[in-house]
């Protein structure tokens, strides 16, 4: 079951389920939020609580994803109300690919990097046997739901940065229920977009190069399987493919389990108030800047991974004006 937020000029938004070539809408509710929220509330599994719902209006699912109609998608998850309550994040190195890019990166000598020594911790211990804690992975925060971007939407790369790049990934989905408990709503794909050549000056400023816009999207796959996923990342300039590489991610591919990166994350109380929207990118094993391509202002970055619906596209926006110097003045 895929779902998909739309909304319109008019601050009007509606729920749908994709059906082939349709959306059909849902009574009842504007945002999967607030769908979320109704089934826990009745202490029912998301998928009746959708079934439920569904109307006899439906919208050509074309005419939304070519911005042909006065609707258009918005993010496969938000914080219809407090946007600073949806919290992204995401681990790295949980694939061999992201971690011979970042040794690449960061290699003085032949000693591992840290980063490859992560990565071998996980594939010694992220996957713990049920109910055991296995090694914790690396861990890094991207920012809140203002930095967030649907299909369609320019990614940009703002004065002070000094790149930025795709990275396609699959992102969990949570919500933190009454009891502070953390529940999966489901799975998207995202674009973990990021500054790699100000990463790459010192691995230290990884924590910095992670704070930019990302994208997730258009839909949100409600029962998804996550164990060998497929898909493609693709760069396209002048309308022309200009880089393509396949990907491969999920639990038989990647050093950590998918529990064993949830309990990392949700192990922390500030990740457990109730209310709360989680979005976790699960990790890359290919993008282009390993591979020495640098983006130019109006690329096309197009994602898609079999099983998550109708690839994400965002173009790129290089922001050219000056940087400005951010003062902290006395109060």
């Amino acid at each position: 079951m895929r779902l998909l937020q739309i909304g319109n000029r008019a601050g009007e938004r509606r729920v749908g389920v994709v059906d082939d070539g349709k959306i059909l809408l849902l009574e009842g509710v504007d945002s999967i939020y607030g769908l979320a929220q109704k089934a826990l509330e009745a202490r029912e599994k998301l998928a009746p609580a959708v079934k439920k719902r569904i109307s006899p209006n439906a919208i050509a699912y074309d005419d939304i994803y070519f911005s042909t109609s006065d609707w258009r998608i918005l993010p496969a998850i938000d914080h219809p109300h407090e946007p600073a309550r949806c919290l992204i994040s995401g681990t790295g190195l949980t694939h061999m690919k992201s971690a011979q890019n970042r040794q690449a990166m960061h290699k003085a000598g032949e000693a591992p990097t840290d980063s490859m020594k992560i990565y071998e911790w996980g594939v010694e211990g992220g996957r713990p046997a049920p109910g055991q804690i296995g090694v914790a992975p690396e861990w890094f925060y991207k920012g809140c739901g203002t930095s967030l971007r649907a299909h369609g939407e320019p990614l940009a790369v703002p004065p002070h940065a000094e790149d930025g790049g795709e990275e396609a990934e699959i992102v969990g989905i949570y919500m933190i229920d009454s009891a502070g408990n953390p529940r999966r709503i489901g799975m998207a794909m995202g674009n973990e977009f990021s500054d790699h050549k100000f990463e790459r000056k010192n691995y230290l400023y990884l924590a910095a190069s992670k704070l930019m816009s990302c994208a997730i999207g258009p839909e949100l796959v409600v029962d998804a399987v996550f164990d060998k996923v497929p898909g493609e990342a693709v760069i396209e300039r002048d309308d022309q493919v200009f880089w393509r590489r396949d990907t491969l991610t999920g639990e038989s591919v990647m050093a950590h389990s998918l529990a064993n990166l949830e309990h990392h994350h949700f192990k922390h109380a500030a990740h457990r108030r109730p209310g709360d929207v989680h979005i976790y990118f699960l990790g890359a094993s290919a993008f282009s800047f390993g591979e020495g391509i640098i983006l130019k202002d109006g690329d096309v970055m197009r994602i898609s991974f079999e099983g998550f619906g109708r690839a994400l596209r965002n173009p790129l926006v290089v922001d050219r004006s000056p940087q400005k110097l951010m003062a902290a003045t006395a109060l």
